[in-house]
């Protein structure tokens, strides 16, 4: 008994420590090619030729990486990547980024064929 009323205490505590992973939003990637830029409402549409033409919005806590900033996205623009996650409905980009720059992209380098 008395492991019970020691346990059952201790588990609740637990569990309640625990954050709910299953309503975080996944994270998704799109690439392609930037249809149109929204500047009043920060956002813009890019082309991906897998996902089709999805809008995402540009936040504050964005980051950009080889484009300067929401001011240097321009419609045209090619390779183009975002990481963006679903809030309320909405694509937010987390990151984005123009494609190309070099860096690891889940390849596996370690070929034997050399």
């Amino acid at each position: 008994m008395k492991i019970t009323r020691t346990l059952i205490p201790v588990l609740l505590i637990a569990a309640a420590a625990v954050p709910a992973t299953a309503s975080a939003a996944p994270i998704r990637e799109f690439e392609g090619t930037v249809v149109s830029v929204n500047r009043e409402n920060r956002t813009f549409r890019l082309n991906d030729s897998e996902r089709g033409t999805k809008r995402i919005k540009v936040t504050r806590n964005t980051r950009f990486e080889r484009i300067n900033g929401f001011s240097g996205l321009r419609a045209g623009q090619r390779r183009i990547e975002a990481t963006v996650r679903r809030s309320n409905g909405r694509w937010v980009a987390i990151e984005v980024e123009r494609s190309g720059g070099g860096g690891e992209h889940g390849g596996d380098d370690d070929d034997d064929d050399d």
